[in-house]
């Protein structure tokens, strides 16, 4: 009987493109073909089951266990536009990226540039990538959320590839007195854990708080002085750079 092959259907069949399950990070052959055993009692020459039957139903089994069977098999897409899309569908799946984030994950994988190119720019067109709401959401999460400052926010998007105009354009939501207002509130929340130490020792961990959060040191120096200052502090000399 001639075994019949059911091939897995095309991404363009629905639409969507295969799941997640068909990720291009899965490895051609990596699963061994069914290869058919005989049975107790079916020994020798019985039935087409016997020792060379099996031989040749191995012999076919590894023969079509070769890359790109497996790959069909498991319903990875050999067209790289197709790979790349998937890949992008998978990563974007509940976590908004930047295209620079993307393109470097398709270019790990050996995503040829020319198919790379296609998927992003698509995917731009239709808002699946949208480097500017990514860089909004960015500043309003991680401001109100761990309270940095623009100078901190502007270094993230850098390292997440976002350009420099929409950056800007982005950290300038925040204007100085907000930006102010959310160091007072730092440096309220972490006074009371200082509170036994000298006060030189204060400024410097307080200050040094502002600081890896962004904060310029004038706006540092005198958000922690004043806050010193309502605790009855002398402040007296903390005007000199710290």
């Amino acid at each position: 009987m001639t075994r019949r092959t059911e091939w897995p259907v095309s991404a363009d069949d629905h639409g969507a493109g295969p799941g997640p399950e068909f990720a291009a990070g899965h490895t051609a052959g990596s699963e061994g073909a069914y290869e058919p055993q005989a049975g107790p009692g079916q020994g020798g020459s019985g039935a087409g089951f016997g020792e060379g039957a099996g031989r040749r139903a191995r012999s076919r089994s590894r023969s079509s266990g070769s890359p790109s069977s497996s790959r069909a098999e498991k319903g990875e897409p050999r067209d790289p536009v197709e790979q790349a899309r998937n890949i992008c569908l998978r990563l974007l799946t509940g976590t908004p990226r930047t295209r620079k984030q993307l393109a470097d994950a398709l270019r790990k994988r050996e995503i040829p540039d020319a198919a790379a190119e296609e998927v992003l720019s698509r995917f731009e067109d239709v808002g699946l990538i949208d480097d500017a709401a990514f860089a909004d959401a960015w500043v309003e999460s991680r401001h109100h959320g761990r309270g940095l400052a623009r100078r901190a926010l502007v270094r993230e998007l850098r390292t997440k590839g976002v350009d420099s105009a929409v950056i800007d354009e982005a950290v300038g939501q925040l204007d100085s007195d907000q930006e102010e207002m959310t160091a007072r509130e730092l440096v309220e929340r972490k006074l009371r854990s200082t509170r036994g130490l000298d006060r030189d020792k204060r400024l410097r961990r307080l200050a040094g708080m502002l600081a890896r959060k962004g904060y310029g040191e004038g706006m540092a120096l005198r958000v922690v002085r004043q806050a010193l200052e309502e605790e009855g502090e002398d402040t007296e000399g903390l005007d000199e750079p710290f």
